[in-house]
This record gives structure tokens, sequence and C-alpha cells, in this order.
């Protein structure tokens, strides 16, 4: 996820009275229903995404459900913490995750989980893609999680980055509706992306009525 994002670099001239994380949990109180990630050593706002955005999460949802993701080794989980070795205090907050069952026994700090028990991060792209499609690459293949999928709603198209070696991901697959994108083996089972499917999901859905206020 990346909606319009505000950031707020770890350094600056003044002394700071508290470590980035403390300025990161405070940012989360003050701002309810915005993300507040740190990534490089920075901490980014994102605003509430729009409708379609969850949508795609929905449709993407379905299939890693039929395939058995969500029962025995693994559960699928939305909005849920990582934890980044790029930085002292990094972490993010994909939109959705593959994990391992047990992952809650990892925890690291701030409702974040160590790395080693993410199997696939996925990122649906709104105003700010920017950060799905570079910063979020880097501090991914950083944590070396083996599948990383983006939704990307800007340029009609669907990314799966595979093969980490803790600096970048080795393979960068891209794919165009009309696509059905099978997802690598590590997830443990076969996966099939409809990439038509996903990415008419991410556009508004307006009404008639709403089509006419427009015009």
């Amino acid at each position: 996820m990346s909606a319009e994002a505000v950031e707020y670099p770890c350094e600056s001239e003044a002394p700071r009275p508290k470590p980035l994380l403390a300025e990161a949990e405070d940012l989360a109180r003050q701002l309810p229903g915005h993300r507040v990630e740190i990534i490089g050593g920075v901490i980014t706002v994102s605003p509430s995404a729009d409708g379609a955005h969850g949508r795609v999460l929905t449709k993407l949802m379905r299939p890693l459900i039929l395939a058995g993701l969500d029962d025995g080794d693994t559960e699928i989980i939305q909005a849920v913490g990582i934890w980044l070795p790029s930085g002292p205090q990094d972490f993010a907050i994909p939109d959705l995750a593959v994990v391992d069952v047990g992952f809650e026994d990892h925890h690291v700090a701030n409702n974040c989980y160590d790395p080693g028990y993410f199997r696939m991060v996925v990122e649906v792209t709104s105003s700010d893609y920017r950060a799905d499609l570079r910063r979020k690459v880097t501090a991914y293949a950083s944590a070396r999680v083996p599948v990383y999928v983006i939704v990307d709603r800007q340029h009609q198209r669907l990314h799966v980055l595979t093969d980490p070696d803790g600096i970048a991901y080795s393979l960068h697959r891209t794919h165009a509706p009309g696509e059905l994108v099978t997802l690598p083996e590590s997830l443990g089972v076969e996966v099939k992306l409809d990439v038509a499917a996903l990415l008419e999901a991410g556009k508004p859905q307006l009404t008639d009525t709403q089509q006419g206020s427009d015009a």
C-alpha cells in the first residue's frame, strides 16, 4: 500500500528527544487510519486507501485461500508488520502477507515480526506508487522475503519478484492483462493469478449517478 505519503527524515540538525520508533508510534496514535512505516531510516505516513484497493485484496485472497494457504502450515494476514534489517528501527506493513503458522512467537517490536517467517508479501499501489516499486523492493529484498507481488494500478501491470539475495531480487517478472500467472513454488502450493481480473478490480466502480455528477 502506498497512498500519497509524507516522509520524515531520520536525521536533522536538532537532536531528537526520542528514538525514531517512538516517533512512529506517536504518529500512529495521532493519525488513526493512517499507515506508519520506517523504511531506510525514514518515517512514511500513508492515508487510508480507496475502496478499489481493498477490492483488489479480496480478489487476490480468493485463489490463495482456495490453494490452502490459509490452512496447515501457513496463514494469510492483512496489514501485519514485518521487521526489516535495512535499518535499526525499520519496519513495513504490507497490504497482504503469507506467513508461517507460529509467526506470532517471533515478535520483534511494535507489532512487527521476524521476516524469516514471511513467505510472500503483497502491495497494491495507490498515489505514491514509487514506494512500492522502489523503496519497498529494496526493503523486502534485504529481509529476504521469497516472493514480493505488486499490483501496479498506475501502469496496469502485475509484478512478481523472487530470489532475493539480501540486496535485491534476482528475478523481476512483469505481467500484463490477459496473462494467467503461476506464483513461485516456494509458496508450497500452486497458485494462479488472473492479471486482468486483479487490475480491473483496482479501478473505481462508479454508479450511473456518480458518473453523471462527475460529467
